[in-house]
């Protein structure tokens, strides 16, 4: 394997900093690929040194090349406001593949493989007939989102959401990052696809009890059908393509599409990977009323 930096796609986000910061405690080089170089520089401010930052604009394929250039490892996501994946996301994989990249770990969701809608499909079809070595992480719900997509309405003291009294299994990004960045140094993790979820599922109505007991304030869950789900989605300002992207995939976990515990993530990481509870012990400040 060549000695040349990992770059890391949307690293100033939830997930791709937790790679970030995955990789700099291992040691492993690496090069942020942002459309802010000085964003990035400030997120990461006092944390990880100096840092190899270049531009790259997924919808700017001319910014492909060079940020590519001299990489063995691409760590790969799909930002939510980009839904055509065939003239940005495949072909950041082919320029990566022609100037010697080795190995693609890509960031999927659960269940991609048998839904061809959803963006990552895509994605994943183009790299199951790429030469180019890669690892698919198909991923659960974040727990990430109690602090980003619910963060507001947790604030006003609620959750709503048109999900029933499904079971989600959230997922922690730390771990999603250090599963990643491990994936990268073992052989093993070529052509694999690991559905990756936390250790445990639970309701909203368990997630707004949690928060209420933590937070020593109520929060409430409150269901709601998909129209008034779309109508709240766009009173905060969602175009109505992602909008009809996460109603489909919140009525899923009336289905149980996101209840399924997998252990896939704690076999890689060698121990329990974090509770819902944890992270949100870890984050409190972020829903002060």
């Amino acid at each position: 394997m060549t000695q040349g930096p990992i770059l890391v796609t949307g690293a100033t986000g939830n997930v791709g900093s937790a790679v970030v910061r995955a990789l700099s405690a291992r040691g492993v080089p690496f090069r942020v690929g942002v459309r802010s170089v000085e964003e990035a520089k400030r997120t990461f401010r006092g944390e990880l040194g100096e840092l190899d930052a270049t531009l790259l604009d997924l919808e700017k394929p001319d910014t492909y090349d060079a940020a590519v250039r001299g990489t063995r490892g691409l760590f790969l996501l799909r930002p939510p406001p980009l839904a055509d994946v065939k003239p940005t996301l495949n072909v950041l994989i082919d320029r990566f593949a022609a100037q010697g990249g080795e190995h693609v770990v890509f960031l999927s969701v659960s269940g991609a493989e048998k839904n061809s809608w959803v963006p990552h499909a895509k994605v994943e079809k183009h790299l199951l007939a790429h030469p180019v070595a890669h690892t698919i992480l198909r991923a659960g719900f974040f727990a990430q989102n109690l602090g980003d997509q619910y963060r507001e309405d947790i604030r006003h003291g609620e959750i709503v959401l048109p999900s029933g009294h499904g079971r989600v299994a959230f997922v922690d990004v730390r771990d999603l990052g250090e599963c990643a960045v491990g994936a990268f140094g073992d052989p093993a993790a070529r052509g694999a696809a690991w559905t990756l979820t936390g250790p445990e599922a639970v309701t909203f109505d368990e997630i707004a009890a949690l928060l209420t007991r933590l937070l020593a304030r109520t929060v409430r869950y409150r269901p709601v059908g998909i129209a008034r789900y779309a109508a709240h989605l766009r009173r905060a300002g969602l175009p109505w393509g992602r909008i009809a992207i996460q109603t489909i995939l919140h009525t899923g976990i009336r289905r149980g599409d996101a209840e399924r515990v997998d252990p896939t993530l704690g076999e890689r990481l060698g121990r329990t990977p974090g509770t819902v509870e944890a992270y949100v012990r870890d984050h409190l400040a972020l829903w002060a009323s």
